[in-house]
């Protein structure tokens, strides 16, 4: 009926369905509100009043009111219903659906395929085409969180767990489904989806058949500008219109959905709204009809019924509301059946098209201390203010930890409660929270919480092919690939994994946006304690950390981290070995450690290496250098010296001298030099051990540190003439690089930094390229122009042209490559120098130009002819038949020859016979940039060399006129004896013998004048330049401006020239302003000096042909102005090199300052009108305030002193130095910068003149602090002192005494630089260096390091070395006490105990650690007299107190992990002897009295290394020195008599001591310290096998591995053969050794003895233990294996194997071996190993099988009472009660001997009491009796 009436309502007041005769489910399901009424009708007829009026019965009454006051409660997923319409709020948005929030907290999906008809249709195109079609957008970019809209349930499906999944769709189709055509009215509010765009509007689709909806374009516009997100509405798009227009009977509407129309909205009787067809989203006037304390009932549209519960309430206005009183309200929710409607009347949702207030993201999850309870709603939740004044709300679940502990009482309004936020319902503006206490503990509670590298737990859910489902936390699920199983790729999973395991995983990446978490179960690298890498930027090189590897092919191996993050191990990275096969090495999925060698984070290229450096200890200095070695990191750019180490076919192997050598780099052949034949030259003449001055460094990749001695590469890196990356390189701009590759199609070129482009075939050359080859080479220095950059691809295009890539004055840079060619020339002939001395000397001095007298020895056919001489020996000297002339010659003839040129590669010498050569002429006077007529001597590969017509001088004429210009076709190269026209460029024969020109213009009829040796070149040049100045000349100006450098002067209209401040004052004050003592508009009178360029700024003669385009160079210096112009006219040389060659180093000039260049951070000066100089930034001053601001301190145009330093590369400037030339001598103070900060270390200071230094922690201050380097950042300027300077390595100190030695006396931390500086007994600080087995390393000084003994550190014992890590970090700053120092070995024992140091103890109290032994003995007067060794505290401190007291120490006990449990208790102990020191300090052995030991003891200690035993003697408490440490005595005690009275006090003290000792040595309960202690105590038991184990673990935890075999070997011989148990015991701890400390072979050899020598199984079955504990599963099963062959017949074998494998989680191979099992065994043995195993099954969860075996057994024995006792007992234990008791009622039901029931009756009636009720126990009273009764009437029958 209930449901009859539901969906056809009657008429009158209508009853809802009462809820109470609804069974309650018992499922707890995840809605919000946990109530589970159903909904009730509200709905009122037209005729309400008239059916009001009929009579009820007074009980009908009530129970009405009754049901509204429960039913205005909160909608819950129960109440939910198909064709239910909903208002709802996109809360996010995925690939494929909406998840939507609705009213009350609950949540729907909408699926992508729900969306609309014409979105679906466009979904079914993209799938049946395979690609995307137009206009189809995803999910995200149609719709945005927090837009409202209107849906309908499609379904409510239930999953497996019990929970429900509201499924929705927003399709217009099925929301609208209620309205017809006709029904559609203007103002109408509704739904639709956009289908199409036109161009007009857009096509909507409202759902409505035979309506054709359209939206104007106008009406939209305003609507798509607020949203920003494009120009057009989208396919798909659900938009919320009004109806503007209706046409046609509704079958045309017209809509808007402009947001202040729709805003305005307001649905009215007028529309025809119907219950039919109404709404969600709808805004309407209503009545207020009844108050309740769930909510308001209301009444709209006339005759509609609605209620609001209490969260729809407005807030501000909460329940204040009166009867009868209109409020705007909106409709959230219509029942399709009892069409109940639901409203709110919450402001947000009042205007349509607006959103509900959203919660900031991090508030989920947040933990609220305080929040008050507002009101509690029974049946629902409670309302909660939290501390931020919103309110929130607890579901009844969310109220406490279960429905019994649940108390009503503490939810009165105003009580305080702590609550977690776990969601925010959007649908209700307010959060939702639980007071659970397992929620608010609870570490994740949303996909947000979970971070990457985070180790989280979860349980199995699934196991899939694609991998393990993991439920990490409730609604937080993970996925471990099937890569990521374990550590080795499982094929069968199953096995190791059930549903419903425990796991620990580590979260290998997390996106809480698609809800996707992706997790690890490989061990390692959820045990990994090093950094997770899980992004790019964090991949620093030297970062070392843990990996997998993805793929393994030929090129190396992919390394995969966190997030996705991956990197590339070359091959050449995977091992210090060849790898050819890095597949079959390496393995998918293996964990690997690497080191980061480089990293683009841009790019995401991350370059791996599996080459770790190797951690050593502080002694081995082999492994330090090498780690130093990859500390060394060299700039690109930076100039080094090298050393060569070793020559190679394709280049030389060289050792940085900056280093001490120690880093080796490559300098490739072709990097020699910019000539390619220079480079081949150079490398035949260099040798090892040669040193090569400044080289730069190319690149540094790791440890392939690759150099150039190109001095055109050099010279554009350091005039910063290159791109560092490829985002800086811009089209149009000039690189200097070098050929890459040569192509068939091209030519690639790199630059410094590693930027690389193609020169395509057409861009290659001016001239038609046919074969790349022909033009460039592998190696050649090019300049190249950028035509072109591909940002996608990264590609760069360039031009080699000559005619795009020179600067135009092509004689200016031939020139320059020939200047630069002769100068590496002249480095050839100077290394030549130093050669062999015969042929290399000959070499040298043949110079061109040199005469000699041969002795003709050949003469070729081609008339060519050979020479040979004393002075050429070994060499090929030729003159060809042009150079032999018309001479006559023969073999043996002696004859007259001048040397043309001397090519040292190939030892050929080429002379010339030719009379104008030969011939003697007066030399003239030749003048630079004069042209002459020259006749082509020789080719050679850079230059021709020519004779000049008049003077018959040799002079060489370059031939390539730029880098790039390589080829040449025959026609274009010179020939010998041709006549060309050359210009020369030097008029002085340079050291190879000839002058240095430029080839002229090429001119037909070339007409040379020959000249008068008085005319001068001026009087020449004058007819080309007409009305010009010349120098000397006096002018008459006008001053124009006047600038900081230099003043410009008018000197008539056309003429403007330029004083430079040098060119003002003869002497000039130094910090003036030379120029600002001149005006503007003054006139002033200068002197003509020369003229200056004005683009390249060079200075130029005034004999330049195109000087009127040149500005005139003036001079008012009154020296200048009287002074002779010729004098002038000398010092101006156009060659830069020569100008500034007149500047000696170390001289001092006066120089203005032009500006301070910030990116190179140097000043720039000049000194003369064409002498530019520079002053680097250290150079400055040595005032560290000057430095920090050097822009601030010099003003531009100020005159400075500076001193020379030199040149710099290109030449082009001087270098300079404001505070003169540095030494860097040791003992000097300077100022350096801080370029790096080594944590631990101390720091690298860039010191003046481009050298580093190194400051040790130790140095920076006088006073250590907790955070040295905390100061210090790279780029601060400091003031150093140079400690030492020693093979290029600096060391430094930044210690105030050291640098103000007169102020700063007072040094708190003195320096310690040698052993000598440390007493003992002294009070020393410095850092902890590290922490190894062997103790605390403690720095004292950059070289000097002291060990703290672990019993030194603390006075509480410690179990865990990494507490000590903790609360000893690397760097930390303690303060320590000298104990001894041994001065041979360099070692210095140190202690930190407070009783020393008067420090607090470096472990706090609060640890609660145990302390070692008694309480320490108070000292003595005489305490300076105690003992040197480093032990004899402890041994104080562990020994008897001095009153002879006994105190019994803690034991300090080690629990050895179960699995690996040997047996043996371990025992902290602190000295370690040798047997030489055995005898000695037998009557000096400590004392000590532990408690019982129940357990083998075992005492821990450490070495040092094996130097140290020395040292470590065990010593009594005696406070003098045992006779062993004489050595180490006080030198000076030595020397001291003794006085009689102290010999007679030392007698004494000693005879005490003996005593002492005896009395120890006697006492029973004392524990064993040394091995004369246990060769004492196994002599006098010597069967006891616990002694003996005790023994050999003693030797173990010194780990003397080969005494500890020794003593088990003793043992079993001493051992009587009849304690086989004893013997037993000792060869078991002999296996236990072996398989810890051997290798597989001495284990087996042992175990092969062992099973002669004993009882084979028990030895067997032992050894399985060892290796099952130990974790060696392989050899455990292989053993299992052997055992079942071997002792087939027992049954302890198979159990003990099934057992191993049950606990290995092989349920099926347990099930294989039970039949295995009953068919080697006896038939009587049966029924008890399937008994045996089934309850092992039980034991390890497998609870079905076992009980099948159980049952099947019982089945065929149903009277083995012991079986059912078996099973009754495992029953009661993991069983449920009712198949226990059905086991009871069966077993009473068996026909077994009385004596046998009774015993089952009374175990039944046992259980019952137990466990039943009195009912049950009655029962089984019955059965009983009942059963007696039977036996009693057969009997008597």
């Amino acid at each position: 009926m209930a449901s009859l009436e539901e969906n056809f309502p009657r008429g009158g007041i209508q009853k809802k369905p009462a809820e109470r005769k609804t069974s309650k489910p018992k499922l707890e399901q995840d809605n919000l509100f946990d109530v589970h009424h159903e909904e009730k009708s509200q709905k009122r007829k037209r005729s309400q009043k008239d059916q009001g009026k009929q009579k009820k019965f007074k009980a009908d009454k009530t129970a009405t009111a009754k049901d509204d006051v429960v039913n205005i409660g909160p909608l819950t997923i129960q109440a939910l219903c198909e064709d239910m319409l909903l208002l709802g709020c996109i809360k996010e948005i995925t690939d494929y659906e909406l998840v939507i929030s609705l009213p009350n907290g609950l949540l729907g999906f909408v699926p992508i395929t729900q969306i609309s008809d014409a979105y679906s249709k466009l979904l079914s195109q993209q799938v049946a085409q395979g690609e995307l079609p137009e206009g189809l957008n995803s999910l995200s970019d149609v719709y945005s969180p927090g837009t409202l809209v209107r849906c309908i349930v499609t379904s409510v499906e239930k999953s497996d767990d019990g929970r429900r999944s509201i499924k929705l769709s927003i399709d217009p189709k099925k929301v609208n489904k209620g309205l017809n055509a006709l029904a559609l009215a203007t103002g109408m509010l509704l739904s639709g989806s956009v289908s199409s765009v036109e161009d007009h509007g857009y096509l909507i689709d409202i759902g409505v058949s035979g309506t054709h909806a359209f939206l104007p374009h106008e009406k939209a516009k305003n609507y798509i500008k607020a949203l920003k997100r494009g120009p057009d509405l989208k396919i798909g798009q659900n938009l919320t219109c009004v109806i503007v227009e209706v046409k046609n009977e509704g079958r045309v509407v017209r809509l808007s959905i402009d947001r202040s129309e729709v805003a305005a909205s307001l649905a009215t009787e007028k529309q025809n709204w119907a219950l039919s067809n109404l709404l969600p989203g709808l805004v309407v006037k209503a009545r207020v009809q009844k108050m309740t304390p769930f909510g308001i009932k209301l009444t709209f549209l006339s005759y509609f019924t609605g209620i609001v519960d209490f969260m729809h309430m407005d807030p501000e206005k909460s329940m204040n509301y009166s009867p009868d009183q209109v409020v705007k309200a909106c409709i959230l929710s219509v029942h399709p059946g009892s069409k109940a409607v639901r409203l709110t009347l919450r402001p947000a949702f009042l205007h349509p098209g607006g959103s509900p207030n959203q919660l900031s993201s991090d508030r989920v999850g947040a933990v609220v201390e305080e929040s008050t309870v507002k009101a509690f709603y029974k049946q629902f939740g409670a309302l909660f203010e939290l501390d931020d004044g919103t309110l929130a709300f607890a579901r009844l679940k969310h109220l406490s930890k279960n429905r019994k502990s649940f108390k009503p009482g503490a939810f009165k309004a105003g009580c305080k409660h702590k609550c977690r936020i776990i969601d925010y319902s959007l649908m209700d503006e307010m959060c939702l929270v639980s007071l659970k206490h397992q929620i608010i503990e609870a570490r994740f509670l949303q996909y947000q919480d979970i971070h990457t590298g985070d180790v989280v737990e979860g349980k199995v859910l699934s196991l899939k092919p694609i991998g393990m489902q993991v439920k990490v936390a409730d609604g937080i699920r993970g996925l471990v690939p099937s890569l990521h199983l374990a550590d080795v790729i499982l094929k069968q999973p199953e096995k190791k994994y059930n549903i419903g395991d425990e796991v620990k995983c580590r979260v290998l990446e997390c996106n809480p946006a698609g809800k996707k978490l992706i997790l690890t179960l490989k061990k390692s690298l959820i045990q990994s304690k090093l950094p997770v890498l899980t992004n790019y930027e964090d991949a620093k090189p030297g970062l070392i950390t843990h990996g997998f590897v993805v793929c393994a092919r030929e090129f190396g191996c992919i390394v995969k981290f966190y997030n996705d993050v991956k990197g590339l191990v070359p091959k050449n990275e995977l091992s210090s070995e060849p790898i050819s096969c890095p597949d079959k090495v390496f393995y998918e999925g293996q964990v690997v450690k690497v080191m980061v060698l480089k990293c683009e984070p841009q790019q995401e290229r991350l370059l791996l290496s599996f080459r770790l450096s190797s951690k050593s200890g502080p002694e081995d200095k082999r492994e330090c250098t090498s780690k130093e070695k990859q500390e060394v990191k060299y700039q690109i750019g930076e100039i080094v010296d090298v050393k060569v180490l070793k020559k190679k076919d394709n280049g030389l192997e060289v050792s940085i001298l900056e280093d001490e050598g120690n880093v080796v780099a490559w300098i490739p052949t072709q990097h020699l030099s910019d000539f390619v034949a220079t480079s081949k030259l150079l490398w035949h003449c260099l040798q090892e051990g040669d040193v090569l001055p400044r080289v730069m460094c190319l690149s540094d990749k790791g440890e392939h540190i690759i150099l150039s001695r190109k001095s055109a590469v050099i010279s554009a890196v350091q005039e910063e003439q290159v791109v560092r990356s490829f985002s800086e390189i811009q089209p149009g701009m000039l690189l200097t690089g070098y050929v890459r590759n040569v192509m068939p199609f091209g030519v690639f070129v790199e630059f410094p930094f590693g930027v690389t482009g193609l020169a395509p075939k057409v861009s290659m050359s001016d001239k038609f390229v046919t074969d790349t080859k022909d033009h460039f080479v592998v190696g050649q220095t090019v300049i190249a122009k950028v035509m072109s950059i591909d940002e996608e691809k990264r590609r760069v295009l360039l031009s080699l042209k000559v005619s795009e890539c020179s600067s135009g004055d092509s004689a200016a840079e031939s020139f320059a490559l020939l200047n630069q060619y002769f100068k590496e020339l002249k480095e050839i002939r100077d290394l030549l120098k130093r050669g062999e001395p015969s042929m290399a000397q000959g070499l040298c001095e043949l110079v061109p130009g040199k005469e000699l007298q041969l002795v003709v020895q050949d003469v070729r056919e081609d008339g060519s002819a050979l020479f040979s001489g004393n002075c050429v020996t070994g060499l090929t000297v030729t003159a060809t038949r042009y150079h032999v002339g018309d001479k006559n010659i023969v073999p043996g003839k002696k004859m007259k020859v001048l040397v043309l040129h001397v090519d040292a590669s190939t030892s050929e010498v080429y002379v010339s016979l030719r009379e104008e050569l030969l011939k003697q002429r007066p030399k003239r006077q030749l003048r630079e940039n004069s042209q002459h007529s020259a006749v082509v001597q020789h080719i050679a590969e850079q230059f021709a060399l020519v004779s000049l017509l008049e003077t018959g001088q040799l002079a060489a004429v370059p031939i390539p006129s730029h880098f790039n210009d390589t080829f040449r076709f025959d026609s274009e190269k010179l020939k010998v004896g041709q006549t060309i026209s050359a210009t020369l460029r030097a008029v002085k024969e340079n050291d190879h013998g000839v002058l240095l020109a430029v080839q002229g213009p090429a001119k037909k009829n070339f007409f040379v004048r020959v000249r008068n040796e008085s005319e001068t070149v001026l009087e020449e040049m004058l007819p080309a330049v007409k009305h010009s100045l010349s120098p000397g000349d006096i002018v008459t100006g006008t001053i124009k401006s006047v600038k900081p450098t230099h003043v410009t002067v008018a000197i008539d209209d056309k003429l403007t020239g330029s004083i430079h401040a040098s060119r003002i004052l003869d002497e000039v004050p130094i910090g003036s302003f030379p120029t600002f003592t001149l005006k503007a508009g003054q006139k002033v009178t200068a002197r003509v000096i020369g003229v200056r360029d004005v683009n390249t700024h060079r200075y130029l003669p005034i004999t330049h042909p195109h000087f009127t385009q040149s500005i005139p160079e003036l001079s008012i210096r009154p020296s200048e102005k009287e002074g002779e112009v010729t004098a002038m006219l000398n010092l101006k040389e156009d060659n830069a090199c020569k100008k500034l060659g007149l500047y000696s180093v170390g001289q001092t000039v006066t120089c203005f300052v032009k500006k301070y260049n910030i990116l190179k951070n140097w000043l720039e000066v000049e000194v003369a009108p064409d002498i530019r100089g520079r002053v680097p930034h250290l150079l400055l001053s040595m005032n560290t305030k000057v430095l920090k601001h050097p822009e601030k301190s010099f003003k531009i145009g100020q005159a400075i002193s500076a001193t020379v330093t030199g040149t710099d590369v290109t030449e082009t400037n001087l270098c300079l130095s404001l505070t003169g030339i540095q030494s860097l001598e040791q003992g000097t103070v300077t100022v350096g910068m801080v370029t790096k900060v080594t944590p631990h270390v101390g720091l690298t200071v860039a010191l003046p003149g481009g050298k580093t230094g190194k400051v040790s922690i130790f140095h920076l201050n006088d006073t250590y602090t907790e955070n040295p380097l905390g100061n210090f950042k790279v780029g601060k300027i400091v003031r150093c002192y140079i400690l030492s300077n020693e093979n290029g390595k600096i060391q430094l100190s930044l210690r105030q005494s050291r640098l103000n030695p007169k102020i700063y006396t007072k040094v708190e931390d003195v320096e310690i630089t040698c052993i000598k500086d440390v007493k003992k007994g002294q009070l020393v600080r410095g850092y902890v260096k590290s922490i190894t087995p062997s103790g605390v390393f403690f720095g004292l000084s950059t070289s000097l390091l002291g060990r703290i003994l672990f019993q030194n550190v603390s006075p509480y014992f410690v179990q865990k070395h990494s507490l000590y890590e903790k609360y000893l970090p690397e760097g930390k700053l303690l303060t320590a006490k000298v104990l001894g120092v041994n001065g041979k070995e360099k070692h210095i024992e140190l202690s930190l105990l407070p009783e020393d140091t008067g420090m607090p103890s470096v472990l706090p109290e609060s640890l609660g650690l145990p302390q070692y032994g008694a309480e320490e003995e108070k000292r003595e007067a005489h305490s300076k007299k105690k003992s040197e060794e480093p032990k004899s505290k402890t041994k104080r401190r562990r020994g008897n107190s001095e009153s002879g007291q006994e105190a019994k120490p803690k034991k300090r006990k080690i629990c050895p992990a179960d699995e690996n449990d040997s047996g043996i208790e371990v025992y902290y102990r602190e000295e370690d002897e040798d047997d030489q020191e055995e005898e000695a300090a037998k009557k000096k052995s400590e004392i000590r009295k532990p408690g019982e030991a129940p357990r083998l003891q075992v005492s821990m200690g450490f070495t040092w290394d094996e130097d140290m035993n020395a040292m470590d003697i065990p010593l009594v408490n005696q406070k003098e020195e045992s006779s062993e440490s004489e050595e180490e005595e006080d030198p000076q005690s030595k020397l001291k008599k003794k006085t009689k009275k102290e010999k007679e006090l030392e007698k004494q003290k000693k005879e005490k001591e003996l005593c002492k000792v005896e009395a120890a040595l006697m006492d029973p309960t004392r524990q064993p310290q040394s091995a004369d202690d246990f060769d004492r105590l196994v002599l006098s038991s010597p069967n006891s096998s616990i002694l003996w184990l005790q023994y050999m673990a003693f030797h173990l935890q010194a780990t003397e591995i080969e005494k500890a075999r020794a003593v088990a070997e003793r043992a079993l011989k001493t051992i009587s053969f009849r304690e086989e148990q004893e013997k037993l015991n000792v060869w078991v701890a002999l296996l236990n050794l072996e398989n810890m400390y051997g290798t597989e072979e001495t284990l087996m050899k042992v175990f092969e003895r062992a099973v002669q020598y004993n009882e084979p199984l028990k030895v067997f079955q032992h050894l399985c233990d060892i290796y099952a504990n130990s974790e060696k599963y392989k050899q455990a099963e292989e053993l299992y294996h052997t055992m079942l062959k071997r002792f087939r017949q027992e049954k302890s074998v198979w159990l003990k194997y099934a057992s191993f494998l049950l606990k290995q989680g092989q349920t099926e191979a347990t099930h294989r071996l039970l039949e295995r099992a009953l068919k080697a065994l006896p038939t009587k043995e049966h029924v008890d190993v399937i008994s045996r195993f089934a309850q092992l099954e039980f034991r390890f969860e497998d609870t079905e099988h076992a009980k099948a075996l159980f049952e099947s057994t019982l089945s065929s024995y149903p009277k083995r009472t012991d079986i059912w006792s078996i099973y009754m007992d495992i029953m009661i234990k993991h069983g449920s009660q009712k198949e226990v008791r059905d086991i009871f009622e069966r077993v009473i039901h068996l026909s077994l001997a009385p004596k046998k029931m009774k015993f089952f009756f009374k175990r039944y009636l046992d259980y019952e009491k137990k466990f039943g009720t009195a009912e049950s126990v009655l029962a089984v009273k019955r059965a009983a009796l009942e059963y007696v009764e039977t036996k009693s009437s057969l009997t008597d029958t």
